[in-house]
């Protein structure tokens, strides 16, 4: 019996250099998860690509052969019309892409680029595809489906728009998902709920998926079947049993041992100490009224943050965790007075121990001038937060040269020296951001962050974008840079295993409400809180032998009045944030 997708001796290239995937064989099986891993350039998504054929325009398939062997018949991908490609693209083979900004047109609302697929390929009407589209929507995790439908991508946060990615590769029901790194956008909660969404539509029509990750939980609860690649070239193959029980080749033990996890120890955590705060955040609320669609209904009112109340002590790590959408990231834009809290809200920056703190939001031209030069910020996507038209050199010295600081010489020596300090060369300086892979880009982005000498940096998802080997390079980036200069950090994450090494304590947002907060060792060896329950099940270990608890995370990710009555909040009845021990707090009734 011939497989579904048989990819044969492929080798790809750009111009005239070497080829970047090199004599690449695989077969996937109807129904069967096949999972490509690796690092960032190993050559997995360009692999994928050639079976759609939408490889970039320099690009060129030097070698081998693609071959579709469906319902609907046999088809050489590699060789077919462009006419028959695009009855292949989206109905028989559809694909998540790892970028939804890129993917998702700017100017048309999410329903309607949702809803084409099924206008195309399946020819329903605007009715019926709308009906589809918003049980999709449903099933991969929206809130609130309708208002997804008729928003515009940039209405909605990172994870909310891969989820619309995913809910349009899907709603076609293909003969064949490729997934590329679908849940690296998302929190664990709704990542446990998407992957257990595509394996239920497996069960329900057959069909099968090609993976690519570089988390390896993800791959031990999903494949039957595992490629590694490094450098184009496939290091190791087989089914996924053996290779994530005894690696054979180096490289996939490498990437096991940088594979972060939650530490197998039970202990209780030390609060974090309150003497020397750098940051204090009290009674911080956040709302937006949000216009209806319709003229006749009335505006509707936005909880992003609600009685926030987080201490950040000199030197140390507090990390927000919560799902996409909870709040994190506006309570970090408030703590930088980017944004403004509901009245009521305080924020207070101390620079020293023995001085007087500053009021973030009350501050004049020249206070906000010297907090800025204070407290700087890492951005999620290291893609979008550097310009393309400006060389290395021009976004770092750029931060000086605002704040005058230093002759141009001078800069330029800063500029090398943050370089060399995030482990990058000072030759790069004349670069273009594209010309550096996602983790170079990343360094690059917490160098300019560090230009000013800041005290305090916000972390917004630092590594989730990133693979494993460069996160853990990442990771140790920052904890030197910290244990160096006495760094504060508040980090942004949804991954636990990264809190649980890098924080010293730990707020969990949900709704904008911080449900618990403890230490790390606290908080994951005796979480009281459903929803930290579900957080913690739902972090994939690379062991097949523990899968993801589905049952667990859905009880705590769902709606909070599902949860036991001791902890039912909704938008007029909201528990207390109670401790229930030195430095627990958990969001209960009492």
């Amino acid at each position: 019996m011939n497989a579904l997708l048989s990819v044969r001796n492929l080798s790809i290239g750009f111009g005239t250099g070497n080829s970047v995937v090199t004599d690449v064989n695989f077969d996937v099986e109807a129904g069967q998860t096949l999972a490509l891993v690796g690092e960032s350039g190993s050559g997995k998504t360009i692999t994928c690509r050639a079976a759609l054929r939408i490889l970039p325009r320099s690009a060129q398939i030097r070698s081998g052969t693609i071959t579709l062997n469906d319902s609907k018949g046999m088809c050489e991908l590699t060789s077919v019309s462009e006419r028959e490609m695009r009855n292949v693209r989206g109905n028989r083979v559809s694909m998540i892409f790892q970028e939804p900004m890129r993917s998702l047109s700017p100017l048309h609302k999410i329903g309607n680029q949702v809803s084409e697929v099924l206008w195309l390929h399946r020819g329903l009407s605007e009715a019926e595809a709308r009906k589809e589209v918003l049980t999709q929507f449903d099933r991969v995790g929206f809130p609130d489906p309708q208002r997804a439908y008729d928003s515009y991508p940039f209405e909605l946060s990172g994870g909310m728009r891969q989820r619309a990615m995913i809910a349009m590769a899907m709603v076609s029901k293909p003969e064949l998902l490729i997934a590329d790194e679908p849940t690296t956008a998302l929190d664990v909660t709704t990542q446990a709920q998407v992957l257990g969404l595509i394996k239920e539509l497996q069960r329900e029509t057959g069909m099968a998926l090609i993976l690519v990750t570089h988390d390896l939980g993800v791959v031990a609860n999903m494949a039957e079947q595992v490629v590694v690649m490094h450098k184009g070239r496939i290091m190791e193959a087989g089914p996924a049993a053996p290779i994530l029980t005894a690696p054979a080749h180096p490289y996939t033990k490498q990437l096991f041992d940088a594979a972060p996890e939650i530490p197998d120890q039970d202990a209780v955590g030390i609060p974090m100490p309150n003497e020397d705060l750098i940051l204090q955040m009290t009674g911080v609320s956040k709302t937006y009224t949000m216009r209806s669609s319709k003229g006749w209904q009335s505006e509707k009112a936005i909880y992003a943050c609600r009685g926030v109340d987080l201490n950040l002590a000199r030197g140390k790590t507090l990390a927000i965790v919560g799902e996409s959408g909870s709040g994190k990231t506006t309570a970090a834009r408030i703590a930088l007075g980017a944004e403004l809290p509901d009245p009521g809200g305080e924020v207070l920056f101390r620079t020293a121990p023995d001085v007087d703190p500053i009021t973030v939001h009350s501050m004049t031209r020249a206070q906000r001038t010297a907090f800025q030069r204070k407290a700087q910020m890492v951005f999620q996507d290291p893609y979008s937060s550097l310009s393309p038209r400006m060389r290395v050199q021009d976004a770092m010295t750029e931060p000086l040269e605002i704040h005058r600081i230093g002759t141009t010489a001078e800069q330029r020596d800063k500029a090398a020296e943050m370089l060399q300090r995030v482990g990058l060369t000072e030759d790069m300086l004349k670069r273009y951001p594209h010309a550096f892979s996602g983790g170079q880009r990343q360094r690059l982005s917490v160098a300019r962050a560090m230009m000013l000498d800041p005290q305090l940096i916000v972390c917004d998802e630092p590594t989730s974008a990133l693979d494993v080997s460069v996160q853990e390079q990442i990771l140790s980036l920052l904890e030197h840079l910290q244990d160096s200069l006495n760094l504060s950090y508040l980090f942004i994450s949804h991954d636990l295993a990264v809190v649980a090494r890098i924080a010293d304590e730990v707020a969990v947002m949900r709704r904008g409400l911080i449900v618990e907060q403890a230490p790390p060792e606290t908080l994951f060896y005796n979480p009281r809180h459903p929803y930290t329950k579900a957080l913690i099940a739902a972090q994939p270990e690379p062991d097949i032998n523990r899968p993801i608890d589905l049952k667990l995370v859905s009880l705590g990710a769902g709606a909070p009045d599902s949860w036991d009555e001791a902890f039912r909040f909704s938008d007029t009845v909201i528990p207390s944030l109670v401790e229930l021990e030195p430095g627990h707090k958990v969001r209960c009734h009492v």
